[in-house]
């Protein structure tokens, strides 16, 4: 039995050429992010991400759960699962020490992976397909005289690149603003390309039923993060009141805190990060969770090539909901704004052709990770 015998965490991060920020109104100014290496006794390593704050994943795991795991059997990802949320969660079972426990899930399931010769979606369930619709996630804000021009020429781009689907930032403080662009965007890129807009919780529940009837209008798929997570009956009035589909909850956390939203239909899209909310593991039994409620499944994706990768397992194992004879399978989130670690980081770059991706095929993860990047990139 081979055993676990190291675990390394890579902070790492790159300077962005044009910041961007959104309606939260975080300036993005780098990239980075929090690389788990697991090594196992007899050579094998496991690549995970966390997401979020790189040094917070990095202090909860060098000091916290890493020590836990080191000897232990890496087919006991369950067991391991269970045992480090015990471990932290008479501290708080949310945020960054929950996105921690996803770098070593991911990892884990990498391992195993690689020691079995299979790709991660044969060891949770099987490939219900072998390549999934992506949506490139843009159209932030960055020049702020060129809100509409640069929103236009942004999604034409996605477009003439051969994406079939858009995902756009809202929340410009204007509704008449934000209507506008979204409604030049849709005027740009025609009526067959699938367009979902994304307020990065910035509304009211007001603001967001009164902006979101104007959306509708538009043919916009859905309404991601209108109001607050934390407002869950807000949630619920927003979801009644809109024909289209409401999304939210990359700020959640394990099946414990989609349970409610999932239960009481407070959002017709759930979009658990399997970076963030629990790795691979727990996101399986949050997409379990959401099928018996007849709740779909789209996970949120923003990372490196590892967390697009273990995203594409986690996909290719969600069975179609609800199943019918031509079915609208979940949809791949690919963020588009400068990111070397999304482009760079596995030597064979994960791409897009005509808006389709293929599931990787490989042991594990199915990368091959360029250790020259993270130490180009490596924050002391």
């Amino acid at each position: 039995m081979s055993t676990i015998k190291k675990i390394t965490c890579h902070v790492v991060s790159a300077p962005v050429q044009r910041p961007f920020t959104s309606s939260r109104g975080w300036l993005y100014k780098t990239r980075g992010s929090c690389i788990v290496e697991i090594e196992t006794a007899d050579g094998i390593t496991g690549w995970g991400e966390c997401y979020g704050p790189s040094h917070v994943a990095k202090s909860y795991i060098e000091t916290q759960l890493g020590p836990r795991v080191i000897g232990r059997d890496p087919f006991d990802i369950e067991v391991i699962w269970e045992d480090l949320y015990n471990r932290i969660k008479d501290y708080g079972g949310k945020g960054m020490v929950t996105s921690a426990m996803s770098g070593i899930d991911i990892a884990l399931w990498d391992i195993v992976g690689k020691q079995c010769g299979k790709p991660i979606h044969k060891l949770i369930g099987g490939a219900y397909r072998t390549q999934v619709t992506s949506y490139a996630t843009g159209l932030y804000f960055i020049d702020m005289d060129r809100l509409i021009e640069e929103a236009v020429e942004e999604a034409q781009g996605y477009v003439e690149e051969g994406f079939v689907a858009i995902k756009m930032k809202i929340g410009l403080g204007s509704p008449k603003l934000d209507i506008a662009r979204v409604e030049a965007v849709r005027k740009a890129i025609g009526d067959d390309i699938r367009l979902m807009v994304d307020a990065n919780h910035c509304f009211t529940v007001p603001q967001a039923i009164r902006l979101g009837r104007e959306l509708e209008k538009l043919n916009v798929e859905w309404f991601e993060e209108p109001i607050s997570p934390e407002d869950l009956d807000g949630y619920i009035e927003v979801t009644r009141a809109l024909d289209m589909a409401v999304a939210g909850g990359e700020n959640e956390f394990t099946r414990w805190g989609f349970r409610d939203i999932v239960v009481r239909k407070a959002m017709d899209i759930i979009q658990p990060d399997v970076c963030a909310a629990g790795g691979i593991t727990e996101c399986k039994k949050i997409a379990t969770l959401a099928s018996a409620h007849g709740v779909e499944c789209v996970p949120h994706a923003w990372g490196s090539a590892i967390g697009l990768a273990a995203t594409l397992h986690f996909l290719a194992a969600l069975p179609d909901q609800p199943p019918s004879f031509r079915p609208m399978p979940p949809l791949l989130e690919f963020e588009q704004c400068e990111n070397p670690f999304r482009d760079f980081l596995s030597v064979t770059p994960i791409v897009q052709r005509r808006g389709v991706v293929d599931i990787p095929t490989g042991p594990g993860l199915g990368i091959e990770i360029n250790r020259a990047i993270l130490d180009q990139y490596r924050v002391a």
